[in-house]
């Protein structure tokens, strides 16, 4: 049996769901190129998951840094995924999301950023200049 994608944009899990690599909660569905984050732009797909333990929804998102901006350059802001990806399984409904795991599973080696953990450092390029 394999997993199947899921062709749509769903509004409920994003509402729920942050980046791994930066914690931002916002993503922009393109249409037929997939869905990203606005701020990092590292791409993520959903999959139905293969088992739903009776919730109305199990999902699994797949994140992927390929197409991550200047993860190199923004280390402060960015935190790289193992391998370049990560996926979350999220069990719940629709308001009452949560996550049941994470692989590769956070360690020692690795923690994905958690939600808006970046929000109060400066981005490098939004320096003020005094006049």
């Amino acid at each position: 049996m394999s997993l199947e994608v899921i062709n749509r944009h769903s509004e409920a899990v994003f509402e729920f769901l942050w980046c791994p690599v930066c914690g931002h909660e916002v993503f922009s569905h393109i249409p037929f190129e997939g869905v990203f984050c606005e701020n990092c732009n590292t791409q993520v797909e959903l999959q139905e998951a293969r088992e739903d333990r009776g919730y109305e929804d199990a999902v699994l998102a797949c994140f992927d840094t390929h197409t991550t901006w200047n993860l190199h350059v923004d280390e402060k802001l960015r935190r790289d995924l193992p391998d370049g990806s990560a996926r979350v399984k999220i069990f719940g409904a629709p308001g009452a999301y949560e996550v049941d795991w994470w692989s590769p599973e956070p360690g020692e080696d690795w923690e994905p950023v958690e939600r808006g953990e970046f929000d109060d450092v400066e981005e490098p390029s939004a320096v003020s200049h005094l006049a």
